[in-house]
């Protein structure tokens, strides 16, 4: 491992990363092609939280949080600090001091792929966080990683300055450069939504909206009386 901190890499506008959050991972992930998504085994410290912002990557030891203390101090208002582990890790690498030196400069949130502790101090000041775990298992600060270096999170590369998006449903990755495609596909969904929902609620059968019942036979599925199936 290369142990380096990157200054001021190149950052997706923050407010195109907020407007993302706004979405949420579900429809975004959906109108980008069913990309960009975590996995579910990153899930939310507390329900409810939601964010959108840049990415602020640390590479750390397992076990070992020194460079979230280095990452700190190149976090901008609008990140979302990003933390990967150089080979698997449960244990809680962050907690509430952490959120309250991050919540100082603005960062909207983090994604750990290890633990997060003093889950019920992150709820309590409202700050997203989400792990692969939760854990008391503390750690130490003595092992050099890297800072702002590309880092990968469930099969998914994140790349400092790409916006993280984080919701109940989980985390995604939107790239830097396919930020605008995001937000136009975003968009069209939300609306195509809409309309579904509002055909939803006046009757419409999901089967005739989407065109499958003529479909049906081609999936082998038969409709028959109860009487002569249970003849």
């Amino acid at each position: 491992m290369r142990t380096v901190v990157v200054t001021d890499p190149p950052r997706a506008d923050v407010d195109d990363a907020a407007a993302l959050g706004g979405y949420g991972v579900a429809t975004v992930h959906e109108a980008l092609g069913r990309t960009g998504y975590l996995g579910p085994e990153f899930r939310p410290a507390w329900a409810g939280a939601r964010t959108g912002g840049t990415a602020v990557t640390a590479l750390c030891w397992p076990g070992d949080n020194l460079m979230i203390h280095v990452a700190v101090e190149q976090c901008r208002p609008g990140d979302v600090l990003v933390v990967a582990t150089a080979s698997p890790s449960t244990d809680g690498l962050f907690g509430e001091l952490f959120a309250t030196a991050l919540a100082h400069r603005g960062v909207r949130g983090v994604v750990l792929a290890c633990g997060v502790r003093d889950v019920a101090e992150l709820r309590a000041m409202a700050f997203p966080a989400w792990s692969r775990a939760v854990s008391a298992q503390g750690s130490v600060k003595a092992t050099a990683g890297a800072v702002n270096v590309p880092v990968t999170l469930g099969n998914q590369v994140v790349h400092p300055g790409d916006v993280v998006l984080g919701d109940d449903d989980g985390v995604m990755v939107v790239p830097r450069g396919d930020v605008g495609r995001a937000l136009t596909a975003a968009q069209a969904r939300l609306e195509k939504e809409d309309a579904t929902r509002a055909a939803f609620r006046a009757g419409e059968l999901g089967l005739d909206r989407y065109g499958l019942r003529e479909r049906l036979k081609e999936f082998g599925i038969a409709y028959v009386p109860h009487a002569q199936e249970h003849g």
